[in-house]
């Protein structure tokens, strides 16, 4: 016997409103993150957590509980606070001998695992420790990864997909210089991530471009990869498929590059060149007929 699925209407206006918030949109919500703190972690790996949820605050949850799990176990807690939150990232942090200082990165599809990358933090200086002015909480960073795994190998080049999407911020339509204050750089090199965080200060060059500097202003945290767990080529596939009001509608013969300018290309038919109105030497220019092609020697015998 076939069990009939009701569909419950929302019983307030509350609800109501809650529905449609996380209903399907063309244009989606900017994505929230929840930190989830392990059982087991100590004091050190908790701030650097919460370094991290500082840099996205804006978009972030917190959770002070402790929760006694193992995503690469049963990431079923994950996908039902996910839920719950509305919620499509997650980190969560835990330290014991095997795996001391970890942390997880990962992101949820559809409120199920999409993939998530198990990191070892190496080496941690804390925000606090750089005595200088931070930026101001929500500003949209830059991010600049550097480094031949990140080009290379598929484990790397997903990873660089995850932090793209962990801290990209909102997206937006405008920027102006005044507002690139944050850049975060991620650099592969020795089997290893070097994530530095920078504020950029711009002074005056004499010329219409500034000249900038960067200030490190933290966390610095070194990076080793450990575990992943990466969705199938289909399904990391279909996350990214946009639907379809939203596409650009293609110009026939008219493209951009990647740095956005736009590039034209026009058909010409078959021209022709004897009328085309150019400066021509004497020897080139057509004779009238009947006129002589040519001058040449008088007859003599004629004289």
């Amino acid at each position: 016997m076939a069990v009939i699925q009701r569909i419950k209407k929302p019983s307030n206006q509350r609800s109501k409103r809650g529905l449609i918030k996380r209903a399907p949109k063309l244009i989606e919500n900017p994505k929230q993150a929840i930190f989830v703190r392990g059982a087991s972690s100590n004091g050190h790996i908790l701030q650097c957590m919460k370094n991290l949820f500082n840099i996205r605050r804006a978009n972030a949850t917190l959770l002070s509980q402790k929760h006694d799990m193992n995503p690469f176990e049963d990431v079923t807690l994950i996908e039902n606070l996910g839920q719950k939150m509305d919620a499509s990232l997650f980190s969560f942090c835990s330290h014991n001998k095997k795996r001391p200082n970890n942390l997880i990165l990962g992101r949820l599809y559809d409120y199920h695992l999409l993939d998530m990358v198990e990191l070892g933090i190496d080496d941690c200086q804390l925000i606090e420790t750089f005595k200088n002015q931070k930026i101001a909480a929500g500003i949209k960073p830059c991010l600049l990864f550097a480094g031949e795994p990140f080009n290379s190998s598929s484990e790397y080049q997903r990873l660089k997909n995850l932090l793209v999407d962990f801290f990209r911020g909102e997206e937006i339509t405008g920027l102006r210089l005044a507002g690139l204050e944050h850049v975060i750089s991620f650099t592969a090199a020795e089997g290893k991530i070097f994530m530095r965080s920078y504020r950029i200060l711009t002074k005056k060059s004499g010329a219409k471009t500034p000249r900038v500097d960067l200030e490190e202003i933290g966390p610095r945290m070194d990076f080793s990869l450990r575990r992943t767990k990466l969705a199938s080529d289909d399904l990391f596939k279909t996350s990214c498929k946009k639907p379809r009001q939203i596409k650009p509608k293609t110009v026939k013969n008219i493209k951009k590059d990647a740095l956005g300018t736009t590039t034209g290309r026009i058909h010409l038919g078959k021209q022709d060149l004897s009328k085309l109105q150019v400066k021509r030497m004497k020897g080139l220019r057509k004779v009238k007929s009947g006129k002589k092609t040519s001058k040449g020697p008088k007859n003599p015998a004629s004289i």
